[in-house]
C-alpha cells in the first residue's frame, strides 16, 4: 500500500505592510523645511513666469497692474534676442566673460587644491587655523567694502600704491584710465577674496582620507611630495570634479560686484577690459531707454546657455567617470 503522504506546507504569505502614518518627526521636520519651501517658491519657482517678457515688447496699460500689462503686451518672439545679439560690444562682453571664467576655474582648482595640502601638513594646530581664518576672513567681505579699500590703494593723487611708486622715484599711475593693468587687478582680487572659501572645502575632504594611507606611505620612504601626489590629490578627485563641473556652469556668469563695483561703475575707458554679461545686463536695465523685454531676454539666454553647459560638463564627466557626475 502506498502510504499517504501529508500535504506539502504553504509558505505564510508576507504579512501586508501596515499604512504609513504620520509621526510626530514627519511634523517637526516639515516645519523646518517650510520656510525653505517658500523661499524657493517665491525666489526660483514663481519668477520663471516672467520669462515670456522676453518674447514680448512690454507696454504699461495705463491704470492697469503688472500683469494685465504683461498680457496685453504685443508678443514680439525673437526679435528682443536679435537686439541683444546684434549689440556692437556682443562679442566682446561674451569674450571677456568666457575668457575670465576660464582663468578662474583653472586658477580656483590649483591654488586652493595646493594651499589646502600645504595647511593640511602643518603640525601646528593654532598655526593652521590662524593662516585658514585670515584667508577666509575676505569671503565675507562685501565688494562695495573692499571697492572702497581698492579704491584707496589705486586712487591716483594719494593712493597707497601709487604713494609707494612715487617714493621710490617712479611717475604715478592713472589705475582707473589704464585698462591694460585690469586683467591683472581684476583676477587677483578674484582670489584674494575666494581662495580662502574654496581652500576650507578641499581641507575639509583631506581630513576624511583615511590616515593608514599616509602611515603606510611613510614606511615605505614616501616623500610629502609623493604622498600628496598618490594620495592626497587622487582621494581629492570627486570634489575637485564636482567644483569643476559647478564652475564650468557658470562660465557666461560673472561676479557682478568683483567686475562692477571695484571698477567703480565699468566706466570707459575701463568697459572694454571689464564688461560682462552681468555688467551689460544691469547697465541695459538702468538705461530707461531699453525695453524690459530685451533685458529679460539677455538674461533668459545667459541661463539657458549656463543650463546647457553644466549638462553638457556632466555628460561628459559621467561617460568617462560615472561615480564622479553630479546627475
Amino acid at each position: 500500500m502506498q502510504e499517504n503522504k501529508a500535504p506539502a506546507k504553504t509558505q505564510a504569505k508576507p504579512a501586508a505592510l501596515k499604512k504609513s502614518k504620520w509621526t510626530k518627526d514627519d511634523t517637526e521636520l516639515s516645519i523646518l523645511a517650510l520656510p525653505t519651501f517658500v523661499w524657493y517658491i517665491l525666489f526660483c519657482y514663481l519668477p520663471i513666469f516672467g520669462i515670456i517678457l522676453a518674447f514680448k515688447d512690454y507696454t504699461i496699460t495705463p491704470g492697469a497692474n503688472f500683469l494685465t500689462s504683461l498680457l496685453n503686451s504685443k508678443w514680439v518672439l525673437f526679435d528682443n534676442f536679435k537686439y541683444f545679439f546684434g549689440l556692437r560690444d556682443f562679442g566682446q562682453i561674451l569674450r571677456n566673460t568666457i575668457l575670465y571664467n576660464l582663468v578662474f576655474i583653472v586658477l580656483d582648482i590649483v591654488l586652493p587644491v595646493g594651499l589646502a595640502i600645504i595647511i593640511s601638513n602643518i603640525y601646528s594646530k593654532w598655526k593652521s587655523k590662524t593662516y585658514q581664518t585670515l584667508m577666509f576672513m575676505p569671503h565675507f567681505m562685501s565688494w562695495v567694502v573692499v571697492s572702497y579699500f581698492v579704491y584707496a590703494f589705486l586712487v591716483t593723487d594719494k593712493g597707497l600704491l601709487n604713494s609707494v611708486i612715487a617714493a621710490f622715484g617712479g611717475e604715478k599711475v592713472p589705475w582707473y584710465s589704464t585698462p591694460g593693468a585690469w586683467p591683472f587687478i581684476i583676477v587677483i582680487m578674484h582670489i584674494w577674496k575666494t581662495i580662502g572659501y574654496k581652500m576650507v572645502v578641499y581641507l575639509a575632504s583631506i581630513t576624511g582620507i583615511d590616515n593608514s594611507l599616509y602611515e603606510a606611505a611613510v614606511l615605505d620612504g614616501a616623500t610629502k611630495f609623493q604622498q600628496a601626489r598618490y594620495i592626497t590629490i587622487p582621494s581629492l578627485k570627486p570634489i575637485i570634479i564636482m567644483m569643476f563641473i559647478l564652475a564650468v556652469g557658470g562660465i557666461f556668469s560673472s561676479d557682478f560686484g568683483l567686475f562692477y563695483q571695484v571698477s567703480r561703475g565699468a566706466n570707459q575707458p575701463l568697459t572694454p577690459m571689464v564688461a560682462t554679461l552681468d555688467v551689460k545686463i544691469y547697465q541695459m536695465l538702468t538705461s530707461g531707454t531699453i525695453g524690459l523685454g530685451k533685458t529679460t531676454a539677455a538674461s533668459l539666454f545667459q541661463a539657458v546657455v549656463g543650463c546647457i553647459t553644466i549638462l553638457t560638463a556632466n555628460a561628459i564627466v559621467r561617460k568617462y567617470d560615472r561615480a564622479s557626475a553630479l546627475i
